[in-house]
């Protein structure tokens, strides 16, 4: 509770600062998490461009101190070399060594006198020590670091197990090597030339008080980070209470819908949020409503499928049944040919059913063309006079001199125009005219269809119900269960998946018969795209 109370006093706070309120919550999770990482990353680059400097420093004063050291030791007897050895050695921390021409040890300052430095030895070292050192190795990893040789005291004391007394000794002139103590600290050893008589000096110094200076402004700056990392925090938890409280409400809910009481489920809208989490919330409440919707369509249509095809199945079972127990020949005709007309119809009702279902998906999923709808209907009608569809009704195309363009899958739309005209076909006497008409409204933005038949025309209070799925008002004459009663209901569906409409009207000229007129959204010759 006292947590609670203290997140609360702090958290309350922050909800009321005006800026943050105007930030999206991608800028919030930006802010909060980019802003301590990039003082940290901006750190850790700042010291080790510090270190750099500081042996760039000590590589110039090593370099004189060696040269100076030589010329000091080039005119000085023996005795007075060792003396000035052990001297500087003492008051500059460093280790002075002389070879001779040949490359062999003859003077060491620790050995001459009291060693200058110590190399610590870091198998001893406490919790802090080590620590240090494992962030040392870190920032050099993460900076790309260049390795730095291991400093280990040669067997050999002669000048060829010093590559820097080597060079100098070929080139005449100091060289400068750095190397890395067993704890981390950089050695620094300078070779130089002493007099003309081939002898060498090499220098070592334990640059210690470098890492002590960069191992110090790391701390400063872990103080910096640590005080970035509160204020990290102190914004997450304004953050959770503004981004997990509404996601677990909203989880809780989709979990209900998951578990089938979607009924009982009230998913909250959130309309005072106008972040990411409010489009969210009112999404997932809109997604829950359409898959209600989804569920009682398809709740509908599964018992409208089972009663559909229940009745040529119970007219089908009584032909065969009938079949085994009549001896008429003509009786069993008539038997065999309803018993074959229930099949056909059967098969068409699976093959209309399994259309009308996949079709919303099917188009979904499609790349969207441009189409023409002139030259689309013009092909349709061709193929249909080839093939006969047409009776001896006559169709009559209107359509604009210009292009009449739309985005959609061609397949599909011809579809449409099929079942449209399948329609007229059916309520149209045998010399009866069909009226095809396209027409462009710039205003509207939109490319218009429509089919016009002489039938007997729809009841106003009917013209829904045509598109109702399994609505079956055929013409007189025409045989019972030739039509699945899915052709408009289909057509309604793939042109509202285009974005358009379709709907059933009496002819505008008062003539006796009705008009299917769908409207889809009008292309532009550069537009491409998909649904």
């Amino acid at each position: 509770m006292a947590e609670e109370r203290l997140t609360r006093r702090i958290v309350r706070p922050l909800e009321r600062m005006s800026l943050l309120d105007r930030l999206s919550l991608t800028a919030r999770i930006l802010l909060v998490n980019v802003l301590p990482l990039v003082l940290l990353g901006g750190g850790i680059f700042y010291l080790d461009s510090y270190r750099a400097q500081l042996l760039d420093e000590r590589y110039k004063l090593a370099r004189i101190e060696a040269q100076i050291t030589a010329e000091a030791l080039a005119g000085a007897t023996k005795e007075r070399q060792e003396a000035l050895l052990v001297q500087i050695g003492k008051e500059q921390g460093m280790r002075l060594r002389m070879f001779d021409a040949e490359g062999r040890l003859w003077a060491d300052s620790f050995k001459l006198g009291e060693p200058g430095f110590t190399l610590d030895d870091p198998s001893d070292d406490t919790f802090g020590p080590r620590f240090a050192r494992f962030l040392d190795q870190m920032v050099d990893t993460v900076v790309s670091a260049q390795p730095v040789p291991k400093y280990d005291e040669p067997e050999a004391e002669t000048a060829d197990a010093w590559p820097e007394l080597v060079r100098a000794r070929e080139q005449g002139l100091s060289q400068i090597e750095l190397r890395q103590a067993a704890d981390r600290t950089p050695v620094i050893t300078a070779a130089a030339p002493v007099g003309l008589n081939g002898a060498t000096l090499l220098t070592t110094r334990n640059a210690r008080d470098i890492t002590e200076a960069v191992r110090s402004a790391r701390s400063t700056l872990g103080i910096g980070v640590g005080f970035a990392l509160l204020a990290s925090i102190l914004l997450s938890l304004y953050l959770a209470r503004t981004i997990v409280r509404p996601l677990q409400t909203l989880s809780r809910a989709a979990q209900k819908v998951r578990l089938g009481r979607e009924r009982e489920v009230e998913v909250p809208r959130l309309p005072e949020r106008r972040d990411e989490i409010g489009v969210l919330a009112r999404a997932v409440s809109d997604m829950t409503d359409a898959l209600r919707q989804r569920i009682d369509a398809v709740e509908h249509f599964a018992a409208d499928v089972a009663h559909e095809i229940k009745n040529p199945l119970a007219s089908l079972r009584s032909a065969v049944e009938s079949l085994a127990k009549v001896d008429d020949a003509e009786l069993q005709k008539q038997l065999l040919d309803i018993a074959t007309h229930d099949v056909r119809r059967i098969d068409r009702l699976v093959t209309e059913i399994s259309d009308a279902s996949r079709v919303d998906a099917e188009i979904s999923r499609a790349t969207f063309e441009m189409i023409d709808m002139g030259d689309l209907v013009k092909n349709i009608l061709a193929t249909r006079t080839n093939r006969g569809l047409d009776g001896e009704r006559t169709l009559i195309l209107e359509s604009p001199a210009g292009q009449s363009l739309v985005m959609g899958v061609p397949v599909r739309i011809e579809r449409i125009v099929e079942n449209l005209l399948d329609n007229a076909v059916s309520f149209s006497p045998q010399q009866g005219t069909i009226s095809i008409a396209i027409a462009t409204d710039a205003t509207e933005s939109c490319v218009t269809l429509s089919v016009c038949d002489e039938g007997p025309g729809i009841p106003e209070e009917d013209r829904r119900k045509i598109f109702n799925r399994f609505h079956s008002d055929r013409p007189e004459g025409e045989d019972f269960g030739d039509h699945s009663g899915l052709g408009l209901a289909i057509a309604r569906t793939i042109a509202e998946a285009h974005g358009g409409s379709l709907v059933a009207e009496n002819r505008a000229d008062g003539a006796s018969g009705a008009c299917l007129i769908m409207t889809l959204p009008q292309a532009r010759p550069s537009i491409t795209g998909s649904p």
